[in-house]
């Protein structure tokens, strides 16, 4: 068939509607914004505590120049994420299923995600570095934690509230 005959283009009835897309898509949604919320938490922990302020590097238990190495390693791999979760975005944008509150709770989720593992796994059970040198550690530790639980409940939530279930029944009750 050709495509200028009438009975090989789909009707309107079978095209999906946006909330069809949207649930279709809806993990994709939600690991490209948990990929980019990953990496824009990276990049600020990287660009304000270790370049401006000063009061870490990734790796706190070697010399300063390895460091400074691994400072440049944790923001390569940063960007990547970064990277990766846009062309996820720019490929839901093309086929019309992106969901801008499902992707906020991924981004919600994976800053949360990721500081809070920085700040227990990595600052406590690792000991690859502490969020700042001082005497008293607790009020640091206890705001870095505390901001990552509620970015990373409020993503959930946000995810939980956008679940493709939902999705389809919103769709389907317009």
């Amino acid at each position: 068939m050709s495509t200028s005959d009438p009975a090989s283009v789909p009707s309107s009835a079978t095209l999906p509607t946006p909330g069809q897309r949207r649930a279709a898509r809806s993990g994709q949604n939600a690991w490209s914004g948990v990929l980019f919320g990953l990496g824009l938490v990276a990049f600020v922990d990287e660009a304000v505590f270790h370049q401006l302020l000063h009061w870490h590097h990734f790796y706190d238990r070697g010399t300063t120049e390895l460091g400074l190495v691994s400072d440049g390693v944790f923001h390569a791999i940063s960007w990547f994420a970064t990277i990766a979760g846009l062309f996820l975005l720019a490929d839901l944008r093309r086929r019309d299923a992106l969901w801008w509150p499902r992707w906020l709770g991924g981004v919600l989720t994976g800053a949360g995600g990721f500081q809070l593992y920085d700040g227990l796994i990595q600052h406590k059970v690792m000991g690859l570095h502490q969020i700042r040198y001082v005497e008293n550690l607790l009020p640091y530790d206890i705001a870095w934690n505390l901001s990552a639980a509620v970015l990373l409940a409020a993503g959930v939530v946000l995810l939980v509230r956008t679940s493709p279930a939902r999705a389809l029944a919103r769709a389907e009750a317009r």
